[in-house]
């Protein structure tokens, strides 16, 4: 008999003296909807920014919520997503970035995609490991993960082709069975609010025929639109206040069909407008610590061949780690050190700050890098090695900062049965969110580092 059905019948079963066992019952079904880039003081703030948020407001008095989430380095969306399902840091979960490093440029800026690169428990695991259902959509690094109902974020061109791949590496019959009673699934690679909203449709869906415990929920609209047209655009808030409404209506769903749901509202990082963009990239292959093949008929300059490095720039949004090829070649370090010192000493480059191996592993980072570059809120990393070195920025929005910064400030919103109303939290760690959902959901992530909220 499944979960929900059981509690429906508790009272029945007390009547005719049917023994019950409480453990068997007692997980609290949780669905958590990412939002991708919302910025706390956009929910916080909505009607002092000209925003009519009803549906995400209303988590402010019926639930309980943050009025910061300090995320991690960096604020970038992959790091992110994955802390959100383990309750540690980038340098313990080992995804460290949006893209895989690449220092040799032949990856086609491949993402990880790959639930076999994540190193310690997801929530997705606890709950299976103990026996429950989950289900997932378009969630980050989730190729491959155990997962029961599971279309994973994963494209390759954003053609029509990659439906094929997309049903290659999701449940086997899940995509086709959904078509078949919602219509056709949107593609991957298109991010607009009403491809969230069919999105959301899916996984209600799912909520209500496959009954997982757990359901996590990827809606990336709104980050794409704020990379175009900057946060807090026009083009921004009409699509906020749509997912607005997905969000409204897709709560009533899960909780019309479970009343003992929590639903969980999140984000991975927050939003800077962008003015300036800087390449790294440039100076390194200048200082001979990049070094590229000449240019050939049959790979033109436009596409460089990278035939030796020593040190070399990963590009993070607001921020670049700097991976040395031989860490532990003390030499190389006081060159890289000294490299990094004369390019912050110039202004136009917008450099805020260097962080050393240490800060980085204080910061929770990646492990990898020997160094990190902070750029100023306004400068942003090119994206092709062969930009300028400071140029006319790509797009209009960013993030990746350092975290410390309060536009980079994430988003957790939380309500259903047992959550405490109207309840600040103050500023949390996005390490504390997954150990509370974990909770609710009664499993455990042995090497989370965060704490429960609730």
């Amino acid at each position: 008999m499944h979960l929900r059905c059981y509690r429906r019948l508790l009272p029945l079963l007390a009547v005719v003296g049917v023994a019950v066992s409480t453990a068997a019952i007692a997980d609290t079904p949780v669905l958590m909807v990412s939002i991708d880039g919302l910025r706390a003081n956009d929910v916080l703030q909505a009607k002092q920014r000209g925003l009519n948020l009803p549906a995400l407001s209303a988590f402010l008095h019926e639930g309980s919520y943050a009025t910061g989430v300090t995320g991690v380095t960096p604020t970038v969306t992959y790091p992110s997503h994955t802390t959100l399902v383990t309750g540690v840091a980038p340098a313990v979960h080992g995804i460290y970035s949006n893209y895989a490093f690449d220092p040799e440029w032949k990856n086609d800026h491949g993402w990880n995609w790959y639930a076999q690169d994540i190193h310690v428990t997801t929530l997705w695991q606890a709950v299976h490991d103990k026996g429950g259902k989950t289900a997932s959509l378009m969630w980050p690094v989730s190729v491959g993960a155990p997962i029961d109902y599971n279309l994973p974020e994963l494209w390759r061109s954003g053609a029509d082709d990659d439906r094929k791949l997309l049903r290659a590496v999701s449940t086997p019959g899940l995509l086709d069975e959904a078509d078949q009673a919602l219509g056709v699934y949107p593609q991957v690679k298109s991010y607009t609010a009403e491809d969230d909203a069919r999105r959301a449709e899916y996984a209600a869906w799912i909520w209500q025929h496959k009954h997982p415990q757990l359901l996590t929920l990827h809606l990336n609209s709104l980050d794409s639109v704020e990379h175009e047209y900057g946060p807090g655009s026009a083009q921004a808030n009409a699509d906020l206040t749509r997912l607005d409404q997905v969000i409204g209506q897709l709560r009533r769903a899960v909780t019309q069909n479970d009343p003992h749901a929590v639903v969980v509202i999140v984000s991975d990082h927050g939003f800077a407008s962008v003015q300036h963009d800087v390449n790294l990239f440039q100076p390194f292959i200048q200082a001979g610590l990049i070094t590229l093949a000449k240019p050939t008929q049959v790979e033109p300059a436009t596409k460089p061949t990278v035939t030796d490095w020593q040190a070399t720039p990963w590009p993070n949004g607001g921020s670049y780690a700097i991976v040395l090829h031989h860490p532990e070649d003390k030499a190389l370090q006081t060159r890289v050190r000294a490299l990094l010192d004369k390019l912050a000493a110039d202004p136009q480059l917008g450099i805020e700050r260097i962080i050393d191996a240490k800060e980085i592993a204080e910061q929770g980072g990646n492990p990898q890098a020997s160094f990190y570059v902070g750029l100023k809120l306004g400068y942003e990393s090119a994206s092709s090695p062969l930009s300028p070195l400071v140029g006319a920025p790509q797009e209009l929005g960013t993030h990746g900062y350092l975290r410390q910064h309060p536009e980079m400030n994430a988003t957790f919103l939380i309500a259903g049965p047992g959550i405490p109303a109207g309840k600040s939290l103050g500023q949390i760690d996005m390490r504390d969110i997954a150990p509370t959902l974990a909770k609710l959901l009664g499993v455990q992530l042995p090497q989370a580092t965060g704490k429960p909220l609730l």
